[in-house]
């Protein structure tokens, strides 16, 4: 039996679905997550310089190189586990390390990143999450103590969740450190796996929630240009119908606001798409979650939905706002089109009129200087025949004004004949 041919991508496809396992944690710990991205034109960024950067932080711990084509590496730093990932527009770095401080979320935790190391990254930092690790208390109001102390309470959401297997909790604010702050409080006999997809969720849904919010940013921006179009548009279109504006004048302006339109189109498009994808991510997150209230506390999804969801809604507000006014602007550019070609057809229409009443004067004309030739040849003809004939007409007895009596009428007719025969055969 002949060998099956493989198709060249088979094991790379199924190899990409385990390419990012989930870390394996034990309780207590602290995990320190850092997100780093291009200010501009981060998906076409030199990712030659985001594996240097790598490579530099392994060379200090004297960890193993990835490949030189990977976007994912995981290798231990110290007392540290670094799990490192390469996206399309960003870099997150993630060190998972045992132990934790008495003081909670201790600023010198993040220092597994040193500070120099921090300052040549690629990019501008984007993320910076401390997430507090320990196993729950037998006295589940213990837990609620310490986050209450730890955390703002006007923006505190804590929940219990994956069927009880634990608590976390977090105010997403950042801290006078410059880090934002999670806890897990997790039940014993949990299972390091599962304490992993956890911690993953977490960091995920800051990250994309970060992400997603830069969307906010940008559409904010896009309002203000949009308001100062709108009245330009909206008034173009009014008037349309103005018998004393020029249709030529107001369909240059008309088309000046619709390629202007089509700027802000391809300049938003991309980060109104990935905002899209990465609001997708993070309610995705959220619900693997699976949260059950705890003590009236408001859950990670009631606060997105209060805090975050607004944010994406006035996102697809403004996407949908240039949408429309492109196509308002699409089809009065139309009308007025219209308008010029039925106005032209009409001067054309004005012009093949006046062609034709040239044409038929000139035919007139024409017709005229025919007769006129008619008379002028004969006229020279009469004299010649009258030469011609003389002796004849001596010898005959008849004089020569009788000849040419009787000559004229024949030879104008015969010029006459002779010209029609002309104009037939050029006809």
């Amino acid at each position: 039996m002949s060998p099956v041919d493989d198709h060249p991508m088979r094991y790379a496809l199924a190899n990409e679905l385990h390419a990012r396992p989930f870390p394996a944690l034990e309780a207590p710990s602290h995990v320190v997550c850092m997100v780093f991205k291009e200010p501009l034109n981060a998906a076409n960024r030199d990712r030659d310089r985001d594996r240097a950067h790598l490579l530099e932080i392994l060379d200090r711990n004297g960890a193993a190189h990835p490949a030189p084509e990977a976007t994912h590496f995981a290798a231990p730093i110290g007392r540290a586990d670094l799990r490192w990932e390469s996206h399309t527009e960003f870099v997150t770095y993630t060190a998972f390390v045992p132990g934790l401080h008495n003081r909670p979320f201790d600023p010198a935790k993040a220092e597994v990143f040193p500070e120099d190391w921090l300052d040549r990254a690629p990019g501008r930092r984007l993320v910076s999450l401390l997430i507090r690790v320990e196993e729950m208390p037998e006295d589940e109001s213990r837990v609620l103590d310490s986050v209450e102390g730890w955390f703002v309470p006007e923006s505190l959401a804590c929940s219990r969740i994956v069927d009880g297997a634990a608590i976390v909790a977090g105010d997403f604010r950042i801290d006078p450190a410059g880090h934002m702050r999670f806890a897990v409080f997790v039940k014993p006999g949990a299972g390091p796996r599962r304490l992993g997809r956890i911690i993953t969720r977490l960091c995920e849904i800051e990250t994309y929630r970060a992400m997603s919010m830069l969307g906010l940013m940008r559409a904010r921006t896009l309002t203000q240009r949009l308001n100062a179009l709108d009245p330009k548009l909206s008034t173009l279109v009014s008037g349309l119908d103005e018998i004393e504006q020029s249709p030529e004048d107001a369909l240059h302006q008309l088309l000046r606001i619709n390629a202007e339109l089509e700027s802000l189109a391809v300049q938003f498009t991309f980060r109104f798409g990935a905002t899209a994808a990465y609001e997708a991510i993070v309610h995705d997150r959220i619900n693997a979650l699976r949260e059950d209230r705890i003590s009236g506390r408001q859950t990670f999804a009631e606060f997105m939905a209060r805090r975050y969801d607004p944010a994406m809604r006035t996102v697809k507000s403004a996407e949908e706002r240039l949408r429309s006014m492109a196509e308002r602007a699409q089809r009065a550019a139309e009308l007025l089109r219209t308008r010029v070609d039925v106005e032209r057809s009409a001067q054309n229409q004005q012009l093949l009129q006046s062609m034709d009443r040239r044409a038929d004067l000139q035919l007139r004309l024409q017709r005229t200087v025919e007769g006129l030739s008619v008379v002028a040849i004969s006229y020279y003809a009469v004299n010649l025949l009258a030469y011609a004939v003389y002796p004849l007409t001596d010898a005959a007895g008849i004089s020569k004004g009788v000849a040419n009596a009787i000559l004229t009428p024949l030879v104008v007719l015969l010029v006459w004949l002779a010209l029609r025969r002309i104009q037939r055969k050029m006809h």
